[in-house]
């Protein structure tokens, strides 16, 4: 009799387990819909529309954001992942079935499980997209903009912009059609010189595969020696037509950052950049030791030395040299790789921390469980999305730990959702 009894029980776990499962999952493709689109918007959208008013084909805007959903997807699957969990346990709390089902002889066990499960499945999910998918779309991406603009190369300057290419930094004011305002271009020479081009007005034309031209209108050139700068030339003219080739504006498409690449290489991009900055400090630090000798012998040897008279020379050297290494360690770009490492894991495990706190928040509810479950899930869902950008901007500005950073919010989604789940055992 024991037996059969234990055989029922069991049975009646499985069923509950794929009941849940199946529950769950339908909520989490709800609301992976709800933010999919929300993040489509914010992302793709308006990058569509900018290439649209260029009259790019419509089938070459289709593709370019088919391209771009990876990132969509890594981000909207977390959010999906709290929502969704919210809004079953919600329901099931406020339909009563989890009394039913802990009057029936089973436990919370039976509850979290399926819910960490399906955590786990869709940060994994998460993670594929962002690490997998969204370096193989980048490079496509890459590949076709590329070819987008050796037909319509006018894509690459936009109004009270400024724009970067391999030699060249052009400064735009307003826009009318082809035509724009107050141009200012600042690049350098074949042979070294830097110039500065500035123009009342410019009539942007589409040179196709030898790149851009602008005809410049009421323009004055600026030019100097690098080496001294004191020596320069400058001159006037009413018209002067100016080239950006089209090498420089595929170099400028080609840079990829750490948010398009995968966790490896961004990993191998951190160790490099670390071996670069040890060199760097290295000879810094050679330099500080340097004026710091020099500094103590002069002190040493007393005013009867030369040297002596040196010495607040050789303190201000040294100062300098001590600030200027410590603002090299402060690599910023180190920092950014740093951030976007720890945010590869820290962001898809998020639909996993995000169950410790959506089932006992979903035990909660009394009435009208999936609606209440969707609003808290909604401002949580806010909530970490605040912590997670002011934590990346801290680190970024203030220096802050890039660990702690990025994973300061998931820290506290779990430390809350384990309190609250041993409050409500307890109870």
């Amino acid at each position: 009799m024991e037996k059969i009894s234990i055989e029922n029980k069991c049975s009646m776990s499985l069923t509950i387990f794929r009941y849940l499962v199946v529950e769950m999952l339908f909520a989490f493709f709800v609301s992976f819909l709800f933010f999919f689109f929300i993040f489509f918007v914010n992302q793709l959208l308006l990058m569509a529309q900018q290439i649209l008013a260029k009259r790019v084909p419509l089938a070459q805007v289709a593709l370019l954001i088919l391209y771009s959903l990876p990132v969509v997807i890594a981000m909207a699957a977390p959010f999906g992942s709290l929502v969704g969990t919210l809004m079953t346990i919600g329901r099931l709390t406020s339909d009563n079935e989890i009394l039913v089902m802990l009057s029936s002889g089973l436990s919370y066990r039976n509850i979290f499980i399926p819910a960490l499960l399906v955590g786990i499945f869709i940060s994994m999910v998460s993670f594929f997209a962002n690490d997998i998918l969204l370096p193989a779309g980048t490079v496509e991406f890459t590949k076709l903009y590329r070819r987008i603009l050796i037909s319509t190369p006018a894509l690459e300057l936009e109004a009270n912009s400024v724009k970067r290419f391999k030699d060249t930094v052009i400064v735009t004011g307003d826009v009318m059609g082809t035509s724009i305002d107050n141009v200012l271009i600042i690049d350098r020479t074949g042979s070294g010189e830097r110039r500065v081009i500035i123009a009342r007005n410019a009539e942007l034309k589409d040179a196709g595969r030898d790149g851009l031209s602008l005809d410049l209108h009421e323009a004055f050139i600026q030019s100097s020696k690098e080496i001294a700068r004191q020596d320069y030339d400058y001159a006037s003219s009413g018209f002067l037509r100016y080239w950006v080739p089209q090498e420089d504006i595929m170099q400028a498409v080609s840079s990829i950052s750490a948010r398009e690449m995968s966790s490896a290489d961004v990993w191998k991009e951190i160790e490099k950049k670390e071996d670069n900055l040890k060199l760097r400090l290295d000879e810094r630090y050679g330099k500080t030791l340097e004026q710091a000798l020099s500094l103590e012998s002069s002190l040493r040897r007393g005013p009867q030395d030369e040297s002596w008279n040196r010495r607040a020379n050789f303190l201000q050297s040294f100062v300098r040299e001590a600030e200027t290494a410590a603002s090299i360690k402060q690599d910023r770009s180190l920092l950014i790789y740093r951030l976007e490492f720890y945010k590869k894991f820290s962001l898809p495990l998020g639909a996993f921390s995000f169950v410790f706190l959506a089932v006992p928040l979903g035990l909660l509810a009394k009435k009208s469980g999936q609606t209440v479950g969707f609003i808290f899930g909604l401002i949580i869902a806010v909530i970490y999305w605040a912590l997670l950008l002011g934590g990346q901007t801290m680190g970024m500005r203030l220096g802050y730990s890039p660990f702690w950073s990025m994973w300061l919010p998931d820290i506290l989604t779990v430390s809350i959702g384990l309190v609250m789940c041993i409050i409500r055992m307890r109870k």
